[in-house]
């Protein structure tokens, strides 16, 4: 029999498996498409191009179905895999989870608590728990039924802490019946809660008893500081202890995502805008994998970097052994006080006995014989080793941050955008906000490129060197997403100026709005080209191989049946490069991915 929570999951993982993630890029949803509809329908940001048929009407039908069709076509592709959960969300939550045992189990709600507690806000573990041995979840979790000491009738009783007399009415106890003065519970209960969350845990201050002390006793005795820190405890333990939740690691944020695990892709946005992997909490990093993603990061924050650095760059003083950079002038070097040491830069030998007689002071006799025997080869092997290697770092390191700043830049820009120039724009060119979509879905779609490509550099350092079909491979993918997105830029940052600049309507307005969605469409399907080729591990490179050696024996058989170099050769190559499996086709001048049905390009009306 299935669990209530293992049944909540697969409805979840079931209502999203139609859903599409930002690269989806499925071969089972490409084989299920309408021939009509074509791949880059999935990815549609309401831009309809109008009939392939009809060129004349194609703008106008965008502006049209822009509108018309906009809102709907966002609110499915605003249905995620995931749900941000803000505090009174979670406090709800947590509440119904306690009505709901308490009201099965037909336990007080304090004991509810104390049991979701213990398994981890599990409805379900607490329900299994309970019905197979209810007597060793209470006394796991000290929910006595029966109190461990015999109360009496007198008057008077001594507290077990400081042992002194006072009226029974003025002492307390757990469910044990352990009593115990109402100063001493206040000094328990707040140095317990001090201490840090294990106060959700507390039991009677008898050592020998293990009796809960549950949340009624604190709203008792405890002051409204320390039961405010009691509840956020108590809130926190809810998330932090469930394998389905986690907070939004954003500095000032106290929402929380929960995640429909197996669902897919493990990066989520929170409510804060700030996107991150739910499974590592690092920012978000598809298509890099969490391992790949945790190297780079300790890289970048270890000192390796810096040790291949003085390796390659300096040499150690021969007498105190103190690294040494020469950065300009002859080979005479002193080290630094105390040491004072002179010495030759080139042989590490004393300044002393060198002169006009072993080369001046610009060259060392001494170290070339020597370097002719051998004696400086382990040395220089591991300085240019080490100077190999820092190089490759820095290549990838540098256009990793300049990436990630261009994406901060990217981001400012959007803000303003839609802040300030989109109202701006609307004035200027006459056209309402709800048609000026598409400049803020070009700026969302730069931001995200930005990520995607930054995190690809990470990927590249850390591709084996001698698969070298893989990295020419994935360098391709790279060099034409990352051209495709400075087009992109170029389009949405300087050429939307001279519009959002001019003094009133532009005639050529339309044409740009056709441009830049039609370019935020390419860029997209650039994207997810690299995003799928690098998620499956560039394995299309082993069955690209097996394609073009089908592809070339199928075009010497044409050469050879035309006697000899022919149209029909050139124009099989051409078919089989630009067609994908699905039948459509990537046009030759704009590289836009049009569907199988029309012969030219919808982008830019190139003939196939």
């Amino acid at each position: 029999m299935e669990s209530e929570d293992d049944m909540h999951d697969a409805n979840e993982v079931a209502s999203v498996e139609e859903e599409d993630d930002y690269y989806s890029g499925g071969e089972e949803e490409e084989e299920d498409m309408d021939e009509e509809g074509g791949a880059e329908d999935d990815y549609d940001y309401s831009y309809d191009y109008g009939d392939e048929e009809d060129d004349d009407t194609g703008d106008y039908d965008f502006i049209a179905n822009y509108s018309d069709d906009g809102d709907d076509v966002l609110a499915s592709r605003s249905q995620k895999n995931y749900t941000i959960l803000k505090e009174e969300d979670i406090q709800q939550r947590q509440e119904e989870d306690i009505t709901k045992i308490s009201t099965v189990l037909s336990i007080p709600r304090e004991a509810a608590c104390i049991l979701l507690r213990r398994y981890n806000w599990s409805v379900n573990n607490v329900h299994e728990e309970w019905f197979a041995d209810e007597e060793r979840v209470r006394k796991a979790v000290g929910i006595l039924e029966k109190p461990l000491v015999k109360t009496t009738n007198f008057k008077e009783a001594t507290c077990l802490i400081c042992f002194e007399n006072y009226p029974c009415d003025s002492l307390r106890s757990a469910a044990c019946a352990h009593l115990f003065c109402d100063a001493c519970w206040k000094a328990y209960i707040s140095t317990s809660i001090n201490d840090g969350p294990g106060c959700l845990m507390l039991r009677c201050p008898d050592p020998s008893c293990g009796a809960a002390v549950g949340h009624d006793m604190i709203n008792k005795l405890a002051p409204e500081e320390d039961k405010e820190k009691y509840r956020r405890y108590l809130l926190r333990s809810y998330v932090e202890d469930s394998r389905k939740i986690k907070w939004c690691p954003a500095p000032g944020c106290d929402s929380a995502v929960e995640y429909v695990v197996g669902s897919g892709s493990y990066d989520v946005t929170c409510s804060c805008l700030y996107s991150f992997c739910w499974n590592c909490t690092e920012e978000a990093h598809r298509p890099v994998d969490c391992e790949t993603v945790a190297k780079w990061v300790l890289k970048n924050s270890a000192e390796s970097e810096n040790m291949n650095w003085i390796l390659a760059n300096s040499k150690p003083c021969p007498k105190c052994k103190r690294p040494i950079e020469k950065n300009q002038g002859c080979m005479h070097m002193t080290c630094t006080p105390p040491c004072k040491f002179e010495f030759c830069w080139l042989c590490l030998g004393s300044w002393s006995d060198h002169g006009e007689r072993t080369g001046g002071f610009y060259a060392c006799n001494r170290y070339e014989a020597a370097k002719q025997e051998g004696v400086y080869d382990e040395a220089e092997r591991r300085r240019e080793m080490a100077k190999n290697s820092l190089e490759r770092y820095t290549h990838y390191y540098e256009r990793w941050a300049s990436n990630q700043s261009s994406r901060q830049k990217a981001l400012a820009d959007l803000h303003q955008m839609q802040s300030i120039h989109l109202e701006k724009l609307s004035e200027v060119q006459s056209q309402p906000e709800s048609q000026l979509k598409f400049i803020i879905e070009a700026w969302q779609q730069i931001v995200e490129c930005r990520r995607v490509l930054k995190w690809t550099y990470a990927y590249g350092y850390y591709l084996p060197e001698h698969e070298h079909t893989k990295k020419q491979f994935f360098e391709y993918l790279q060099g034409e997403a990352e051209a495709g997105l400075e087009r992109l830029h170029q389009c949405a940052e300087k050429e939307l100026m001279n519009y959002l600049n001019s003094d009133g309507p532009s005639k050529d307005f339309n044409d740009f709005r056709t441009k830049l969605a039609g370019l935020t469409s390419v860029t997209r399907n650039y994207f997810e080209n690299l995003v799928r080729a690098l998620e499956n591990g560039l394995s299309d490179v082993d069955s690209q191989a097996v394609c073009n050696k089908m592809s070339s024996k199928n075009v010497a058989g044409s050469s050879k049946a035309k006697g000899g170099r022919g149209k029909g050769s050139s124009k099989t190559s051409t078919s089989v490069r630009n067609t994908d499996d699905s039948g459509n086709w990537a046009c030759d001048q704009c590289t836009y991915v049009n569907v199988r049905s029309v012969s030219t390009c919808h982008m830019c009306h190139h003939r196939r």
